[in-house]
C-alpha cells in the first residue's frame, strides 16, 4: 500500500507543477501540494512498523 501511496505523491507533484508552470491560482497549487503531502506522509506512516 505504501508504493501506492507514493506513486500517488509523484502523480500530485506533477499534477503541482503543471499548474504552477500554467499559472492557476495559488489556492489550487497549494490544495495539490498538501494533498501531495499527505499522500508521502501516509506512506511513510505506512512503512513504519507498529504493534499489531
Amino acid at each position: 500500500m505504501a508504493i501506492v501511496l507514493f506513486i500517488v505523491a509523484g502523480f500530485l507533484v506533477g499534477g503541482v507543477i503543471q499548474l504552477a508552470r500554467s499559472g492557476a491560482t495559488k489556492f489550487s497549487v497549494a490544495l495539490v501540494g498538501v494533498l501531495a503531502a499527505l499522500a508521502v506522509a501516509g506512506g511513510v506512516a505506512w512503512l513504519i512498523p507498529g504493534d499489531n
